[in-house]
């Protein structure tokens, strides 16, 4: 199977829900007006990780129905974005739906969001990289639903027959390299990574670098902070002590974990339940990544709740996204479905429940978003191709050949 990066969902458990009496969405009030000019009906698009998930979310709208007077159709994607893609070319979108973070730049640029987070009061506690990863030209569209982060899992048997300790985990890039060749057997490799930018690109931003500048204006890839972190990973690579997934015949970091062929591998919260279900007698500690030569660094991957600027029902559709993201909503559909909370002021509950995963919720606070640019998927993807023969290739000319496309891409 693919890894999965989880980008709509991920599966869990998390922390008790909280009373729903009192929940009003971020700060927008706008349910009594709507209530005096009759009941809005509604349609939300989800994907969903299975029966959990959609149960979750059925409950949460349930509750908003019977709190707002407006009636929803929950419709589960079976491809989100090809979904939506017809619904906007129809001219019948749905009035609230899941979007990804990797697609906010092209939904934003073909005028299909309505932006709503500057009709949000408390928009504060979500945390800030987070708003941003929805922000798109200076203008935030809609509120982030959930997140989760890349961090280490090690496994605890395979570091204790090597000899190693709390104190030998890792917490620089040399380090990281050390235990990985200490950990590397005939049947065991050290640490399997997978071999996209949804897991390499942690390295760039630990090296400090990244895909573009800050404001999302320029291609900054073929930069001797991203060469450094190529360079890093091919060194490792090549000494055997590194390897993807498919070195290992594993379709997935978490499969090689769980298998034993892999005694640290780098996966995010998602990998929780996924061991619980196919992998129960696997002992493991989650720690965050290395720093590298840049500082901390991790990837978030995020899904807003998103309205279409087409609506015929644009102030409930607003209603429903600021309700299911308001805090009580938030804390009941992280239980049942795993996804850390993206609001700051459930970390603490969160983490009284979990505290083992520390390590995810911690890298909220330097995680970096996916790459925010319309066409640059296609580029991406490409990069991604040729990271598969990083251990014998020119990491220089993968940079360099990004950056000429991911220019074009963007136009500058």
């Amino acid at each position: 199977m693919r890894s999965p990066i989880r980008r709509s969902a991920q599966a869990a458990v998390a922390v008790a829900a909280l009373s729903l009496a009192t929940a009003c969405g971020g700060g927008f009030d706008d349910t009594a007006e709507q209530q005096e000019s009759g009941s809005a009906s509604l349609t939300m698009l989800i994907a969903s990780s299975g029966d959990a998930e959609t149960e979750a979310v059925q409950t949460q709208v349930d509750a908003y129905e019977q709190e707002s007077g407006n009636t929803v159709d929950v419709q589960v994607a079976a491809d989100l974005s090809q979904e939506l893609a017809q619904g906007f070319a129809g001219g019948n979108p749905p009035d609230v739906f899941y979007l990804d973070a990797s697609r906010l730049a092209d939904q934003a640029d073909a005028g299909n969001l309505f932006p709503y987070v500057d009709q949000v009061d408390d928009v504060d506690d979500f945390y800030p990289n987070l708003v941003d990863a929805f922000t798109y030209q200076d203008t935030q569209y809609c509120l982030p639903k959930d997140f989760s982060t890349l961090a280490l899992e090690i496994n605890d048997a395979a570091w204790a027959a090597a000899g190693l300790t709390e104190a030998d985990y890792p917490t620089t890039w040399e380090e990281l390299a050390t235990v990985a060749q200490t950990l590397t057997t005939g049947t065991q490799t050290g640490l399997v990574i997978g071999d996209t930018r949804d897991r390499i690109g942690a390295f760039m931003v630990e090296a400090g670098g990244w895909f573009l500048n800050g404001d999302g204006t320029e291609a900054t890839v073929d930069s001797p902070e991203n060469l450094e972190a190529l360079q890093y990973l091919q060194t490792n690579l090549a000494a055997g002590s590194f390897t993807y997934p498919s070195g290992v015949d594993a379709g997935w970091g978490g499969e090689a974990f769980g298998t034993g062929k892999a005694a640290m591998t780098i996966e995010g919260n998602w990998i929780v339940g996924a061991l619980a279900n196919d992998y129960p007698d696997v002992g493991y500690t989650v720690v965050p990544l290395p720093e590298g030569p840049g500082g901390p660094g991790t990837l978030s991957f995020t899904n807003c709740l998103a309205v279409a600027a087409d609506s015929d029902a644009q102030d409930a559709a607003v209603d429903l996204a600021t309700y299911l993201t308001g805090a009580d909503a938030m804390t009941a559909l992280t239980q049942d479905t795993g996804v850390l909370p993206s609001r700051q002021s459930l970390a603490d509950a969160y983490l009284q429940q979990f505290p083992e995963r520390e390590a995810y919720i911690a890298g909220a606070e330097y995680a970096q978003g996916p790459v925010n640019a319309p066409g640059a998927e296609q580029v991406l993807l490409d990069f991604d191709s040729q990271l598969g023969g990083l251990a014998t290739g020119d990491p220089q000319r993968v940079l360099e050949s990004t950056q000429t496309n991911l220019e074009q891409a963007i136009g500058g």
